[in-house]
């Protein structure tokens, strides 16, 4: 008999509770029914779920994409679930292949420590880092003997390996795989045998390496492990993964106003999906928004409106939400200047460029971008549209310089 058969009325009620919150927006569950049987499980036994969520700290920046599975994790420990967050520092100097054409740089230790540190920092806008379960896997993976390798080395053939596409791809251009880059997937699921976990969270683009959790639990004779695959979303372009090195992405750790601006200017064919995935309202919340915007009672500006004050709420509070907000209508909808414009005091040349100037600051990264953000007549001073990229600017006192939509600075001499 399955647990869940065993379950009093009143707990089976909570098990149909929390699965229905916890399977919602994810994209697949492996194997489905055994999310419900340790849900159950863990109402008999007052016992709480395990739930583990890999990191390999090559990139510190967290950004709004990463928001899918942090919200997901948050809702497990809203349920009184434990988070086990795994911080792959021997895993890390190898380098998640997902995805790569070619071996990954391994990472030193100061850089694992500095990622890792700013991992927290950005996690704890959304989870209570308080209730989380923070481990090392150097803990165990340098102590690992030479026989544990082979043992489990035994449990996976090459030519499962090569199923996978990356490593498929290199071997079939002739291009290098090294048989370390084998054992993290390998050594991602002996993570999971250690620490016991009973549910793991990961991208879709994941699904080769969580599922070997559960593979390698079953070698040592372990109960396996739950997966769930959460959707990887778009970024502000609607058409590539949110990803920092496609600047096409919203940061946890930005600007409030310049969280709550990009928000607004995201496709509207993506305002549901981050209502669903991303954003920290109710799914009876979400559900009434997306049955709205297909009415067409409320307009996609309206609904982008809500999107973003809840983003900013979420990730700071709600009087700064407030304020964001009230800054958006002001500068975008009402095309006024902001009143809270920062000063940068210019002891520099009087007489610069403008591609100089706006590089100067710090406002574009590059001086190519000045010049497109030009073209693009992005870039104002004291409200008039600049459109020779050519032009020489004479700093005046007060001066006010708008790149883009989001950006101002005002000039004063000192």
């Amino acid at each position: 008999m399955n647990v869940s058969e065993q379950l009093s009325e009143k707990q089976c009620r909570e098990m149909e509770r929390q699965y229905g919150v916890l399977s919602y927006g994810v994209n697949t569950i492996i194997p489905n029914m055994e999310l419900k049987e340790k849900i159950a499980k863990s109402i008999q036994t007052g016992m709480p779920l395990k739930v583990k969520l890999g990191l390999d700290p090559t990139a510190p920046d967290v950004h709004i994409g990463h928001t899918v599975v942090l919200n997901k994790l948050k809702q497990f420990q809203q349920f009184g679930h434990t988070i086990q967050l795994i911080i792959g520092d021997f895993t890390g100097k190898i380098g998640d292949p997902t995805g790569k054409a070619s071996a990954r740089k391994a990472l030193t230790d100061e850089e694992v420590r500095h990622n890792a540190k700013t991992y927290f920092e950005q996690f704890g806008k959304v989870l209570d880092m308080n209730a989380v379960e923070l481990h090392y896997n150097s803990k165990w993976l340098s102590k690992i003997d030479f026989a544990e390798v082979l043992k489990l080395a035994g449990s996976v053939t090459v030519a499962r390996m090569l199923e996978r596409n990356d490593f498929h791809n290199r071997y079939e251009a002739n291009k290098p795989i090294y048989l370390h880059e084998f054992f993290y997937p390998v050594m991602q699921g002996y993570d999971s045998y250690i620490l016991g976990s009973d549910i793991e969270l990961g991208g879709t683009d994941q699904e080769f390496n969580v599922l070997f959790g559960r593979q390698i639990q079953e070698q040592f004779g372990h109960e396996k492990q739950v997966v769930l695959l959460l959707p990887l979303i778009e970024g502000l372009d609607g058409v590539e993964k949110m990803s920092k090195s496609k600047n096409n992405y919203i940061g946890i750790d930005e600007n409030p106003n310049d969280i709550f601006g990009k928000t607004m200017s995201i496709p509207d064919s993506l305002i549901i999906k981050y209502f669903e995935l991303a954003s920290n309202l109710s799914i009876e919340e979400v559900a009434e928004i997306k049955e709205n915007l297909q009415k067409e009672e409320l307009h996609p500006r309206d609904a982008k409106l809500r999107l973003a004050f809840s983003f900013v709420e979420m990730l700071y509070d709600r009087n700064t939400a407030l304020q964001s907000k009230e800054h958006f209508l002001t500068v975008f909808q009402k095309k006024k200047m902001p009143a809270d414009i920062p000063e940068v005091v210019w002891t520099k040349s009087k007489s610069i460029a403008i591609v100089e100037l706006v590089k100067e600051l710090n406002l574009l990264p590059s001086k190519s971008e000045v010049r497109k953000m030009i073209q693009n007549g992005g870039i104002r001073i004291n409200q008039n549209k600049i459109s020779d990229p050519h032009m020489v600017i004479t700093i005046e006192e007060g001066m006010i310089l708008q790149v883009g939509k989001r950006k101002f600075v005002k000039l004063t001499t000192g």
